[in-house]
């Protein structure tokens, strides 16, 4: 079993330093589970699979297309049934009998044009495996993102449940203070209202943290039914253990995947453009045939029962001249369409480089005002616990501050958990090169 799991484990690790996924980054976090999550995705997602196979398909379509450049040989058994004139002492042709046809044909690639199309399909081999490395940077960065969000709902229930707990405590107060007639029964109504509003929170962020276990079960290639067993670490403890550069090499663009894979796809649109011209030239040809036969008077296999023929020459078509001149315009018009759709991706890149740091910075800047934030109001808190020790403030006014602190935690939790989630847009935007 051991032994299973070092060639699986290795056979992942040749699979991500091939496509240079930099599994170190997902190391830094100071999380045992998120690293060991990482590795389980990688083994047994289906999309992954789906990838690898498609890349399998790319690279024996090429042996596919290089047979095509080597010469055709086949072997036929036929038998001969005939009928001939009894009459006719001339015919030699016996009435049951078997041929044995060798036929030959090859087509010599003086213009290189199948050696063309050989190195068009290489290329768009090389734009499956961008496109194989841009699934798995993008099966990482969703796994990396829903553990984050996993992470955050455990926090945000832990501390929704407090504020529910602590909202009972004030209703109970305030239903005395309704009894003695200090307040209302509407001031006592909008306390149950709000209490039923805490409830209605608490609710809705245990339905999105099922959600997000269904979906990184998914992600896993487990079923939803075991969503309930996945272990997981803290969010206070899921940090980045170093820095995230603010400024990035624009030479780094060209490493992004949808870039290299359009990339090939235009080499490949380039030679299928060179091959179009060469369809209007002639074709150079060669048949070949041999058979031996038992109908004569020869012997099977023997010379005096073979025939054979030999054709060489140039072969033109005739009336396909409009439809090679508009299959000539297609692959014009289809390199223009991923020329352009190169720029475009050249631009979309760069756009989502900016705004990945552009997050990270502001994310960075708000979750320093919100620690703040929560710092003093934690202080305030302190200072009302030893008034409602000294019995200057009721239990009310100290139920209502320690309310504050948990919004002002429940606030930084979600800043928190969404520059953590920037580190892996920007992972992403940058093609795994962070």
């Amino acid at each position: 079993m051991r032994k299973l799991f070092l060639i699986l484990f290795f056979q992942i690790f040749s699979i991500a330093n091939a496509l240079s996924l930099n599994l170190e980054f997902f190391h830094r976090f100071n999380d045992n589970c998120f690293e060991k999550y990482i590795q389980e995705a990688l083994e047994n997602n289906h999309d992954l699979k789906q990838a690898n196979y498609r890349v399998e398909q790319f690279r024996y379509d090429i042996s596919t297309q290089f047979a095509k450049q080597l010469p055709e040989l086949s072997v036929g058994s036929n038998y001969i049934g005939a009928s001939v004139p009894t009459g006719d002492t001339n015919v030699l042709i016996k009435r049951n009998s078997y041929i044995l046809p060798f036929r030959a044909s090859y087509e010599p690639d003086f213009l290189l044009k199948n050696r063309d199309k050989t190195k068009s399909k290489k290329k768009l081999y090389k734009a499956s495996l961008a496109n194989q490395k841009a699934t798995y940077i993008s099966l990482l960065t969703d796994l990396s993102n829903t553990y984050i969000n996993i992470l955050l709902f455990d926090y945000l229930i832990k501390i929704q449940k407090e504020i529910v707990k602590d909202k009972e405590l004030n209703r109970d107060f305030n239903k005395n203070k309704f009894n003695y007639g200090v307040i209302s029964f509407i001031d006592l109504n909008d306390i149950f209202s709000e209490l039923n509003s805490q409830k209605v929170l608490l609710e809705n962020l245990i339905k999105q943290q099922k959600t997000n276990l269904y979906n990184f079960a998914l992600l896993l290639g487990r079923s939803a039914y075991d969503s309930e067993n996945i272990e997981r670490g803290n969010l206070e403890d899921f940090e980045y253990q170093e820095k995230i550069p603010t400024c990035i090499d624009f030479n780094l663009i060209s490493s992004r995947p949808d870039l290299i894979e359009i990339e090939n796809q235009l080499k490949s649109a380039k030679i299928d453009i060179t091959v179009a011209k060469k369809d209007f030239l002639p074709s150079f040809n060669v048949f070949g045939f041999l058979g031996f036969d038992t109908a004569g008077k020869g012997n099977f296999f023997n010379w005096d029962s073979s025939f054979a023929y030999l054709l060489a020459g140039l072969t033109q078509d005739i009336f396909k001249g409009g439809a090679k001149i508009a299959n000539l315009k297609i692959k014009k018009a289809r390199y223009n369409e991923l020329f352009e759709k190169y720029l475009q991706g050249e631009l979309n890149a760069i756009k989502e480089i900016n705004n990945a740091l552009n997050l990270i910075k502001q994310d960075t800047i708000a979750q320093g005002y919100s620690k703040n934030q929560v710092e003093l109001e934690y202080q305030n808190y302190i200072a009302s616990k030893r008034k409602l020790n000294a019995g200057t403030i009721s239990n009310i006014e100290y139920l209502q501050n320690k309310n504050s602190l948990n919004q002002k935690q429940q606030l930084l939790a979600y800043i928190r958990a969404q520059r953590l989630n920037d580190y892996f847009t920007l992972y992403k935007a940058l093609g795994g090169q962070l």
